[in-house]
């Protein structure tokens, strides 16, 4: 089965669901949905935007071929209206059974929503390309299944889903992080790494958080000199896109 996307039209849109913005040094090469919907093989007219932080108000879910949330510089433990009011939204569209994809910030949130717990890492930040490791659950998970069974991903966050969802399955994990991936149900996941993220985004994000790092005891220079490739980890998102067209034909 291959994971290249099928150059037809769009039968029904993705919805992606905008939750913040990227560093301001990056913001020139755009959103994080155009990064998203480039990343995931998305033509422009398959996509529709919701930004919820900036109060855009969310659609009726019915019609949407699935939903991606995006990443955000919020904390969902700040429980702002806006994102608060998105987690009640995706509460109701994971239990229609609306295929969903949460990344970082969105990962959390949709733990929040289906009664899981976020906080802060315990052990801080998590920056770079690290490795993911799968769980064996993943063995036969839609997007997992027949990957290595450790990858490069790009990660960046200070917050983690300590506790996920009853029902969950956690996926992936780092060594930072006992919840890089989880899925609950038929057709929701939450992925802490950034799928959308090239080498060069994540050198960007390496460079504008250099002074956190080097607070924090790390050496920018040395996280940066480490950022590779992440070609699995975009494989996740595509597969979410194909798994989510599939689903919507049944």
């Amino acid at each position: 089965m291959t994971d290249k996307i099928l150059k037809t039209a769009y039968a029904s849109p993705f919805l992606i669901v905008e939750t913040g913005q990227p560093v301001a040094s990056m913001r020139r090469y755009g959103g994080f949905p155009h990064w998203i919907r480039v990343a995931a093989g998305l033509r422009a007219d398959a996509a529709i935007i919701a930004n919820v932080e900036r109060g855009d108000a969310l659609p009726l879910h019915a019609g949407f071929a699935g939903v991606i949330i995006t990443g955000s510089g919020a904390m969902v433990t700040d429980r702002h209206d806006w994102s608060e009011r998105s987690a009640a939204w995706l509460r109701d569209a994971a239990q229609a059974g609306v295929p969903l994809f949460g990344i970082c910030y969105g990962h959390q949130l949709i733990a929040h929503a289906l009664g899981g717990e976020v906080g802060d890492n315990p052990v801080g930040r998590e920056m770079g390309t690290i490795e993911v490791s799968l769980q064996p659950q993943a063995a036969d998970d839609p997007l997992f299944a027949g990957l290595p069974q450790a990858f490069p991903a790009q990660a960046t966050h200070l917050q983690s889903v300590l506790r996920v969802p009853e029902g969950a399955t956690v996926l992936a994990s780092s060594a930072q992080d006992d919840c890089h991936a989880f899925r609950w149900g038929e057709g929701v996941w939450g992925v802490q790494f950034h799928p959308e993220f090239s080498a060069g985004h994540m050198r960007g994000y390496v460079h504008a958080r250099r002074e956190a790092l080097a607070r924090e005891g790390a050496c920018p220079k040395q996280v940066s000199r480490q950022v590779g490739a992440a070609p699995h980890a975009r494989r996740v998102l595509r597969r979410f896109v194909r798994h989510a067209q599939q689903m919507r034909t049944r």
